[in-house]
């Protein structure tokens, strides 16, 4: 209640200069159109007075004018009847004016009321307060359709960002539980050997590894992040072939372990960028067409100019992919299939490529391919002149 009887002073001083603005213009206006009608009546006397000179009028009281002077009182007369019925209609049409204008006000920062009430309603928890404003397609309607877009990408970003919170502690607590359960186990086991000491150790180093590549994950993506808003500090010239073919031949081991059939085609494709950056998301692109891949399967690489735009596609076998399911792929910690659990990563690979594109002014998207199985994710970035 005390908050309410503070903002009404603010409301009130918003409404009563309105209604000061327009009532003085209703003021100004009648006050102009009194003296335009003095002076049209005090012409239209003049006009219909006779011109007679030396004629003398004996008023009632006995006193004697000049028939000219006698003209100009009735005239003096008439315009000062007028000048007084016009002050006072002005008064009442002044009042007049003063109560519409309030009223008139009052509508007009009504809406704005709404949106005032509707902030102050906003909490980082409840995000679903919407003005809804009804009516024509005005500044006022324009400027509360506005702000409602604003608080649903605001709710869309808060409960992103609460998801992204939830499933980074969730995949940190796993690793790390795994390294305090053979930490206890190894403590609670006296007779422990070497053999038994060294399995939980690496058990542990494995476990974490994992917790230290999702924390440098985590960090690329917050970095990635941060560079949409603030821009590349430093663009340098990166052909995307060679990029795709590191990448490629860092994960050779694994190529020949699940026995893939690799195929690259390799046009022009340069793009200016973070050369670091732009190395992790062809990392990640290949690194996710083999390690969720199936035995066997097949992989390819393409780069090429299309419509004056870099591309980088990538594309391979695997399990099938639902259309519904293909634009999740790159949320956070978003997983497919059984096929993709058996090398699980840190779920971020394509979070971190579309973040990585986005920082370059590029689009990274996914389609899935049926009936066979497997998926194409195409990276579009604009291309170094």
């Amino acid at each position: 209640m005390l908050k309410a009887e503070q903002r009404a002073p603010s409301r009130t001083t918003l409404r009563w200069r309105l209604t000061l603005v327009y009532g003085a213009v209703a003021v100004t206006v009648g006050l102009l159109l009194l003296v335009l009608s003095l002076v049209l009546v005090d012409r239209a006397l003049s006009a219909s007075f006779l011109d007679i000179r030396g004629i003398g009028v004996r008023l009632p009281s006995g006193e004697m004018l000049t028939f000219g002077a006698f003209q100009d009182s009735l005239r003096q007369e008439a315009l000062g009847r007028v000048l007084r019925q016009g002050l006072l209609a002005l008064a009442v049409l002044g009042a007049l004016g003063v109560g519409l204008s309030y009223f008139l006000a009052g509508r007009v920062l009504r809406p704005l009321q709404d949106i005032t009430a509707a902030a102050q309603r906003l909490s980082a928890e409840r995000l679903d307060a919407r003005i809804a404003l009804p009516g024509p397609q005005d500044e006022l309607k324009q400027l509360a359709d506005t702000f409602d877009a604003m608080l649903a990408r605001l709710q869309a970003a808060f409960e992103a960002q609460r998801r992204f919170v939830a499933d980074a502690s969730h995949e940190l607590r796993t690793p790390l539980a795994v390294m305090r359960t053979e930490i206890d186990v190894a403590l609670a086991d006296p007779d422990a050997g070497v053999e038994e000491l060294r399995a939980a150790g690496e058990v542990v180093r494995d476990a974490s590894i994992r917790a230290d590549r999702l924390v440098d994950s985590l960090l690329l993506l917050a970095r990635s992040d941060r560079l949409q808003v603030d821009g590349l500090p430093l663009r340098e010239r990166v052909e995307l072939p060679a990029v795709a073919e590191s990448s490629l031949a860092a994960v050779a081991g694994e190529v020949r372990e699940r026995e893939l059939r690799v195929e690259t085609s390799y046009g022009p494709a340069g793009v200016l960028g973070d050369r670091g950056l732009l190395e992790r998301l062809a990392g990640n692109l290949v690194e996710n067409a083999v390690r969720h891949n199936v035995v066997g399967g097949w992989v390819r690489v393409d780069t090429c100019t299309v419509a004056g735009r870099a591309r980088l596609a990538v594309s391979s076998s695997g399990a099938v992919v639902p259309p519904e399911e293909v634009a999740g792929l790159f949320e956070p910690f978003r997983r497919h299939g059984t096929a993709r659990t058996a090398r699980r990563g840190a779920g971020l690979g394509l979070s971190i490529v579309r973040a990585v594109a986005q920082v370059h002014g590029g689009t990274a998207t996914a389609a899935a391919h049926h009936p066979d199985g497997g998926l194409t994710v195409t990276v579009d970035l604009p291309r170094s002149p």
